[in-house]
């Protein structure tokens, strides 16, 4: 009885639970139309089940204690309809007769060596998924099992064929990933390592043209050269006039994250950095810092600090069965970056940030998001994205002033309109979490 109370207590604490009547949590569902709720969750179950199989998510292989094979446990890769070695294969045991056979489901196997003029040994299956090897020398059965290959019959991109090796009533369990590796996407920073080679600047503009003009006078002060792609969903459009900058002219009020995806998707460097239109450049804002920190890492992004704003959170994700997961968020970093003592990492940032480009297209920024929205990138990059920040890279952030005059308060408003999330955008909001991301409920603790 103690020690089950004991194993219920360390497990059964990890589930989450979306009961707390806490203003903290959100329970997801409550968001939902009424009316869709039992079929929201039918549809959700299927489509989770689809993502898992395209996953392919691996079960836990236990040895037996004591086994007398000698076998791979991890880290045997081939490409799709190639040959491999299979290596390490081995019998330590003293037997006046062995009989060991091998299967795969995914791939045949066979043997290098010549045993035809091998006495008192036989091989059977060679060439199909099914291989035995029966003799009494182990010094002959040993040199035969160093010969075997394996051959993927099936062509996928990343599937895994569990190979049983078995002698009398022992049996072993070996993985082998059958795997495409992705084509390298290798970015040339030219010869003269020019930072604008590395890097294109990035934001949107709605309704803030003035702070828009601002902000690229500042960029020029630093980066002359630099390219700066501007995605654009006002309503009267204005032509910026620089030659260095790539403005695309979307339908109005399109939305924040449908521009953030088109910006980025007309990136041609390695990085882009990311603003919002109201930032200013000054002599804090180094970009280069961040690129050495992207190099010397293998961090995917990292974030800097806006006007003293040094924001950044960790998100923790725990099992919550069929009605979904549990994920909280904490202000913080999870640790110091080794060798960067101003950095840390983290799960999300501010929006300023450094990014892989290619990286962050992997994960995308989901156009349903109109409105205010960043945490919800993050979500969608967590598992997926390596974010780190950093409080000594300054970006400045213009003054917010009230307009004086006849024409500008009318603006003013309609940009606040439109910046503002109403009820039914946040009850969106949240019922997409669950959704796409099979969430039960959001903490924030």
């Amino acid at each position: 009885m103690k020690y089950q109370h004991w194993y219920e207590f360390t497990f059964q604490k990890n589930k989450c639970s979306c009961s707390s009547k806490s203003k903290r949590v959100q329970n997801l569902k409550e968001n939902l139309p009424k009316d869709d709720l039992d079929t929201a969750h039918a549809r959700r179950e299927k489509e989770y089940q689809q993502y898992k199989k395209r996953e392919h998510t691996e079960n836990i292989l236990i040895a037996p204690p004591n086994l007398p094979l000698g076998y791979p446990t991890h880290g045997v890769q081939v490409l799709p309809l190639d040959t491999i070695n299979l290596p390490g294969l081995q019998v330590n045991a003293d037997l006046p007769k062995y009989t060991v056979s091998l299967e795969a489901s995914l791939g045949i196997l066979d043997i290098l060596v010549n045993i035809s003029g091998i006495t008192k040994c036989q091989v059977y299956s060679k060439g199909e998924k099914n291989l035995t090897i029966s003799t009494s020398n182990i010094r002959i059965l040993n040199l035969i099992l160093k010969s075997i290959t394996y051959t993927s019959t099936v062509y996928d991109i990343d599937s895994l064929d569990i190979v049983k090796f078995t002698l009398n009533e022992h049996t072993a369990q070996i993985p082998i990933s059958i795997r495409q590796p992705p084509m390298p996407r290798l970015h040339d920073p030219g010869k003269e390592n020019n930072i604008s080679d590395l890097v294109t600047i990035t934001t949107k503009t709605f309704l803030r043209y003035d702070k828009l003009r601002v902000l690229l006078k500042s960029i020029r002060q630093y980066y002359p050269d630099m390219k700066v792609i501007v995605a654009d969903d006002n309503d009267t459009p204005e032509k910026i006039d620089d030659p260095n900058v790539e403005q695309y002219i979307m339908p109005f009020a399109k939305g924040w994250f449908a521009g953030r995806n088109l910006a980025v998707s007309q990136v041609t460097t390695k990085y882009f950095l990311w603003v919002d239109d109201d930032f200013v450049f000054t002599n804090e804002t180094i970009i280069e810092k961040m690129v050495d920190v992207l190099e010397a890492t293998d961090l995917d992004l990292v974030g800097g600090n806006v006007a003293g704003n040094y924001f950044s959170f960790t998100l923790f994700l725990k099992e919550g069965g069929k009605d979904g997961d549990c994920l909280h968020w904490r202000k913080g970093t999870y640790y110091t970056i080794p060798g960067f003592p101003n950095c840390g990492t983290a799960a999300g940032v501010v929006n300023f940030f450094l990014a892989h480009t290619d990286r962050i297209l992997g994960v995308g920024f989901d156009p349903k998001l109109s409105r205010v929205a960043h945490t919800e990138f993050f979500i969608d990059g967590l598992g997926r994205l390596r974010v780190g920040i950093c409080s000594d890279i300054i970006i400045g952030h213009q003054r917010k002033v009230k307009p004086k005059d006849k024409e500008l308060p009318e603006k003013f408003n309609k940009y606040k309109f439109f910046r503002k999330s109403n009820a039914d955008q946040v009850r969106f909001k949240l019922g997409l979490l669950y959704f796409k991301n099979r969430l039960s409920c959001f903490i924030k603790e």
